[in-house]
């Protein structure tokens, strides 16, 4: 287990010493006992209602991109502003926050991040913290939700139009999730999802620009509805598959996560997987501090106001330790 240094809420400076204090938990590190289970694979059930949705969800959010020329400036910048609240709920709320504790945020803090995760519409944050956490500890074989092994297009796409294999399930049954059971934010928005999701995820998006500077209806729900919601959904998606596929291993050679800038940038700062995967405690999931990390920015920025605390983060000489131990060789700092 990697353990490392972490101050109540690090500041610029503390960031760049690597002052912090904290313990990766046993839920989110890899887990060299699972054995994959000997004989054919189970087959493939297409769950069908799902392809139809994606389907249409991206044939919505191409006609969505064919409006952009007749779209106002003000809709274009609401879309963006849409794009960078929703991606917060999923980077700084479902991942960093409660799928791996990296850092503590208040109750109003919570609030915003677990109305921006429904604004993201990717599994209620109860849902998306379990899988996540099985992804961690059963990375890249049968028991990860969405298995890079299996392809871009699965670990991209494909996991979600298919039957979980059974060991995905039965691994994450087997979870001790006791700290999202016991957060009142994450099960008030699991009980509410669903209308939660219809009223921040598509309403707000389309209803603001509608109601404030006269935007149309139509373009209304096909840009900061439909488009915006799919540029998120497969930002984050690109993380569990060509982050997994293309970039360097500085920190780790020995597993598949990678290092990639465009999925770095795409994501608000996810994109630094194989440092994550190697250090998955650490709030900023990076080694670079804000550099093409919007998430950790944010993060810091709630530190500054009082509205977060203790962020976990690795040391420089746990890191360098790592490097020299198992990198690829491809390391630089900063």
């Amino acid at each position: 287990m990697v353990t490392a240094t972490a101050t109540a809420c690090p500041n610029p400076a503390e960031q760049r010493n690597g002052e912090a204090t904290g313990v990766s938990s046993v839920e989110d590190v890899f887990d060299d006992t699972y054995k994959e289970r000997e004989g054919p694979k189970p087959p493939r059930q297409i769950v069908w209602r799902n392809v139809i949705l994606m389907t249409f969800l991206h044939t919505g959010a191409l006609y969505g991109f064919t409006l952009l020329p007749s779209t106002s400036a003000m809709t274009l910048v609401w879309s963006m502003v849409c794009f960078f609240i929703s991606a917060l709920g999923v980077t700084a709320g479902a991942h960093r926050l409660w799928s791996h504790r990296s850092y503590k945020a208040s109750v109003p803090l919570r609030i915003f991040l677990a109305v921006a995760n429904s604004m993201a519409f990717q599994n209620d944050i109860y849902e998306w913290a379990r899988d996540h956490r099985v992804h961690h500890k059963f990375s890249e074989t049968d028991a990860d939700p969405h298995n890079a092994v299996r392809g871009f297009f699965f670990a991209h796409i494909g996991w979600l139009l298919v039957r979980k294999h059974p060991d995905v399930i039965e691994k994450g049954k087997k979870l001790e999730l006791a700290d999202l059971k016991a957060d009142k934010v994450v099960m008030f928005q699991r009980k509410y999802y669903k209308p939660s999701v219809l009223l921040l995820c598509f309403g707000v998006p389309m209803l603001v620009p509608w109601y404030l500077w006269g935007e149309s209806l139509w373009v209304a729900y096909f840009v900061p509805g439909l488009l915006r919601y799919t540029v998120v959904l497969n930002a984050t998606w690109l993380v569990n598959s060509a982050a997994h596929i293309w970039g360097n291993r500085p920190y780790d050679h020995t597993i598949n996560p990678r290092e990639n800038r465009f999925v770095a940038f795409s994501a608000i700062g996810e994109g630094f997987h194989n440092y994550h995967h190697t250090f998955p405690f650490d709030y900023s999931t990076s080694e670079f501090g804000c550099k093409v990390n919007l998430t950790t920015c944010f993060i810091n920025t709630m530190c500054f106001l009082g509205l977060a605390s203790d962020c976990k983060k690795a040391s420089r000489e746990v890191v360098a330790a790592r490097v020299q131990r198992t990198g690829d060789g491809s390391h630089h700092s900063g």
